[in-house]
């Protein structure tokens, strides 16, 4: 059974800065992409980011691109997510998502994403 486990959510001020982590179960974890996205309110899900499975490769939405880091640590079946620069405009669900990397389709859409995590809430306050 294939779990993944968001934490590190909470409430930031504009600016500011949290690490989310993502902690995954049940799978070859060094044999899948993972991936970020993001769901604010009355809004469809966002791509944040992907890394490959040797984390030599990384993709970002363009709202985020040089403000977040996605990272991987495959002896720990983790992936992070550095978020800095915070904006209002981050505030959603964040979800941590898998898919295999021998899987086609975009990295930015979330339908190639086999398993997903419960969601973690990231507030930014202005």
């Amino acid at each position: 059974q294939v779990q993944l486990v968001e934490s590190g959510g909470g409430l930031v001020q504009a600016g500011g800065s949290l690490r989310l982590s993502c902690a995954a179960s049940g799978l070859t974890f060094s044999t899948y992409v993972m991936g970020w996205f993001r769901q604010a309110p009355g809004k469809e899900r966002e791509f944040v980011a992907c890394i490959n499975w040797g984390g030599a490769y990384t993709y970002y939405g363009g709202s985020v691109k040089g403000r977040f880091t996605i990272s991987r640590d495959n002896a720990k079946n983790t992936v992070y997510l550095q978020m800095n620069t915070l904006k209002p405009e981050d505030t959603a669900v964040y979800y941590c998502a898998a898919r295999p990397s021998s899987k086609s389709g975009s990295y930015y859409s979330p339908a190639p994403y086999d398993y997903w995590g419960q969601g973690t809430q990231v507030t930014v306050s202005s």
